[in-house]
Parts: structure tokens; sequence; C-alpha cells
């Protein structure tokens, strides 16, 4: 099947003027004050109006540990222990001296 009538570039732009993306409404926490979306839990105390839905506190403790054992698998870990725990990372000093070499 054809196209019947070729749409102009005005009724284009037309229909696409309420394509734009609008930026969410966020309200503050009652209990932290930090950013979240109307009608939902705040993501950094785990309140939802006035009460508690999560323990945050608790999920970032698992979180953390189990970020470690994961690191720990992959030998990351071992890596940082054998080297004193010093970062391998070169200051910019040492690399404009390397670069001058």
């Amino acid at each position: 099947m054809s196209v019947r009538m070729r749409h102009t570039r005005a009724h284009t732009k037309n229909r696409r003027a309420h394509h734009a993306l609008e930026m969410p409404r966020l309200s503050a926490c009652q209990k932290c004050g930090a950013a979240q979306l109307p009608h939902h839990m705040c993501g950094n105390c785990g309140y939802y109006r006035g009460r508690q839905v999560i323990d945050m506190a608790a999920k970032t403790a698992t979180r953390a540990k189990r970020r470690q054992e994961k690191l720990k698998s992959f030998g990351e870990i071992k890596k940082k222990e054998e080297d004193g725990g010093k970062e391998n990372a070169l200051s910019a000093e040492t690399l404009s001296a390397k670069k001058k070499k």
C-alpha cells in the first residue's frame, strides 16, 4: 500500500511539540528532607508517610557485605592486601616525570 499524502514539516513539528521530556516533580521527605517522587518511599531513609517501610541501614550493610564478598571472589581484595593497602594510583608529578623521559 502506498502513502497517500505526505506530512508537511509544519504538521510533523506540531505533532512533536508535545513530545518534550519533563522533569519529575519531586517533594521533600518529611523525615530526612531528601528529594523523592510523590507517592513513593524515600530512597534515603526508607520512610513513607511517616512510617518505616524498609530498614535502609540494614539494607546498605547487606549490600556492603555482598560487595566485599564479590571483590574477594575476584581477587581484588587480595591484591590490595599484598600491596599493603596502598592504591596503585600515580600522582601527577610521577606521570609528568615519566612523560619527559
